[in-house]
């Protein structure tokens, strides 16, 4: 956060370091402010394709509460945080340049530590960016979730920017069922169930055809 708010003493710097336009000078005001700006529960703070999708704030209290257990959200600025937990606005991605701070380094060592406390099945719903500044650690179980459609070949092909959509839908039906799934298997029956298009796919993997 030190080094966030001291880049944002530079309008200029920031604007190189975050990708910004000529017209989002708000997101540097917001960084210089971090301390002391308003919070508000994570999964309300953030927005973008997959925030569109899950809806939190139309979600019943249970399954905010469920979220609030089961989901984590990999922050470049926070690091791993809680769906409930609550932040400030700002301006940071896994890409941006902070300087004499790379975000992958400073991240890495931390992220994977916590994922290594955890127990019971990991669904990775994370781009393979922010994958690489926190990867699961070996002997956790966890599988990494793919979104993929099928050309009129029958090939399959990953979804990029559309995937999110899906990641987000899928979020937010397994906080309305708001039920622990203590195994991959228990998930791939739940999702037959709900409707979704889920199998195993590569080792590690799981594919949400859409």
């Amino acid at each position: 956060m030190r080094a966030v708010r001291s880049l944002a003493r530079n309008p200029e710097a920031s604007q190189v370091a975050l990708r910004l336009g000529p017209k989002q000078h708000a997101e540097i005001d917001r960084n210089r402010a971090l301390t002391v700006s308003p919070t508000m529960p994570a999964i309300d703070r953030y927005t973008g394709v997959l925030y569109d999708a899950l809806d939190a704030s139309s979600l019943a209290e249970e399954s905010r509460e469920f979220a609030g257990a089961h989901v984590a959200i990999h922050s470049a600025l926070f690091g791993l945080i809680g769906a409930l937990d609550p932040i400030p606005a700002y301006r940071l991605s896994h890409n941006s340049k902070v300087p004499d701070l790379p975000l992958k380094k400073h991240w890495s060592e931390s992220v994977t530590s916590v994922l290594r406390t955890v127990t019971g099945p990991v669904l990775d719903f994370r781009s393979e960016a922010y994958v690489a500044m926190g990867p699961v650690p070996a002997g956790v179980d966890s599988v990494f979730l793919r979104v993929v459609t099928q050309d009129a070949d029958g090939q399959k092909r990953a979804l990029n920017h559309f995937n999110k959509a899906s990641k987000g839908a899928f979020t937010r039906a397994l906080s309305r069922n708001a039920q622990d799934l203590g195994s991959v298997d228990e998930l791939l029956e739940w999702a037959a169930e709900s409707g979704f298009a889920l199998q195993r796919g590569a080792s590690g993997e799981l594919e949400l055809s859409v």
